[in-house]
Parts: structure tokens; sequence; C-alpha cells
């Protein structure tokens, strides 16, 4: 599943569906051993392994991505990649520099080994950025997104989400999902439910859910949705996974009729 990009007004429920629409016309839901998705990409999770109903995901998705947008409005935030620093070294650094002045910055998202993204406070985020550098971080770019996802600046929305989540319907999963917030494999509806109200403030521990998975016998992953970021991360993560992705209708013809686990 798909890294989620603003505007999320738009984006987000149109790569929800975008993704719903190549699992219903795939054999991917019916024959994965489990799934995880970054982000946004965790409903189409939840869906592929029976834990939401597409109506009830997309209308939390829609909600989800105006409280964001809104949030972000609200409160100016933003969002850095960190390349090239190992990812305990990023964690002290903003274990360092949160909270000095009220201002936020922490660790949002572990795409994979020597890549972390932070997120935090607008200009505070953006006033540390030398400080990567100067540890050693080889890129250190602010990316194009309109607030601080993954951080505590997202609680107002998280609280918002939560009402939503909560009144809507979670089944235990049919296959395990490997959520955000842990990064390990859950099938309890209750859990689930959990992990989808705290993902807005935790960081997405995307490393940890691929390494899981490997550790648990998952050799062969399966990207669903527009491009190939996530095919990216689990290279860089697991060299010897093998990668497949279904986003075209050539993609889609090519593996009817084939299982993957994703």
């Amino acid at each position: 599943m798909r890294i989620a990009q603003t505007k999320f007004s738009d984006t987000q429920p149109a790569l929800f569906v975008h993704e719903a629409i190549v699992l219903a016309v795939t054999s991917v839901k019916s024959s994965n051993s489990a799934v995880a998705g970054h982000s946004l990409g965790e409903y189409s999770a939840l869906y592929a392994a029976g834990v939401m109903t597409f109506e009830d995901a997309l209308e939390v998705v829609q909600l989800r991505a105006n409280l964001m947008y809104e949030a972000g409005s609200k409160i100016p935030g933003t969002m850095v990649a960190i390349v090239g620093l190992e990812d305990d070294v990023v964690a002290t650094i903003c274990t360092d520099l949160n909270g000095v002045d009220g201002h936020v910055i922490v660790p949002a998202n572990y795409n994979s080994p020597g890549q972390v993204v932070i997120s935090g406070s607008a200009e505070y985020v953006r006033e540390c950025m030398p400080l990567f550098k100067e540890r050693g971080a080889k890129i250190v770019k602010e990316l194009q997104v309109s607030g601080a996802f993954h951080s505590p600046l997202l609680a107002e929305a998280e609280a918002g989400l939560a009402e939503k989540i909560r009144s809507t319907a979670f089944s235990n999963a049919i296959v395990p999902v490997y959520v955000n917030v842990s990064g390990e494999a859950v099938t309890d509806a209750s859990m689930l439910r959990d992990a989808a109200i705290r993902q807005l403030t935790s960081p997405v521990l995307w490393t940890t859910s691929l390494q899981n998975m490997w550790k648990s016998g998952i050799t062969t992953f399966c990207e669903i949705g527009p491009g190939k970021v996530l095919q990216g991360l689990v290279k860089r993560t697991l060299s010897e996974a093998q990668l497949m992705g279904v986003d075209t209708l050539t993609d889609v013809l090519k593996l009817n009729g084939e299982g993957a686990s994703a």
C-alpha cells in the first residue's frame, strides 16, 4: 500500500479507492498470508484483511483526510527526510531537541534502515535541519506536506478520528495485520481499532513491520496501488525479498491467477 501525499482531502480517499479496486479485481485479497500498509495504506490493509468494509473504511479515510488538513492549517508543521544516519541517532537527536520552548520534533516514519522522516513544529524543524547534517546525514530534505503528521501536533485530529473509529464496526482480521504503531502482527478487532486510533500521533514503524514479516516466513511482498515507493523500502530493508507491484491494468492482467504474499 502506498504512502499518502497531500492534498489530503482529495488524495487520501482516491488512493484508498484505487487500492480497493485493485484488490477487488485480483487474487491478492484472497491469497495473501499477511498485510501491512504505510500510514494511509493501513486502511487498505484493514480492508484487505476483512477488518473493515469498503464503505466504512472510505468514510474513516475521508474524515481522516479532512482532520489532518485542518490540523495542519491550525498548527503549522512540516516533515523532513533524514537519510544516512542510524535510526537510533536520529531518535536521540529528536529526544534532545523535542520540547525546547514548547516546540515539537519527533521521528515520524521509520521507513528503512538509515531512512527516517521527522515531524514537528514547522519553523523549529527547519531551524534544526542543519544539526542532522552536522551529525553525518547524507540527505536532509523537507517534504511537501501540509502538516506535522504522526506527531503530537495531530492530537486534535486524533481525538476527532477516534470518535468515528470507535463507532465503526471492526472485525477480527482473517490474516495478520502488521500495524504501524508497533510493527507487530495483530488479528484482534479491539487491538486493531486501538492501533488505528493511535496511528495519527505515533511513528510509523515500517522497518520493524517488514523485519517481523520476514521473521514470520514472508519472503514475497506485493505493493498494491500507484508507484513503487514501498517496493524500494522493502528492498533496502530486506535485500533478499521478492518484490512485485500491482497498479495498472497491465499489472492486473499479469497477476490474475497468481498468488502473492502482501
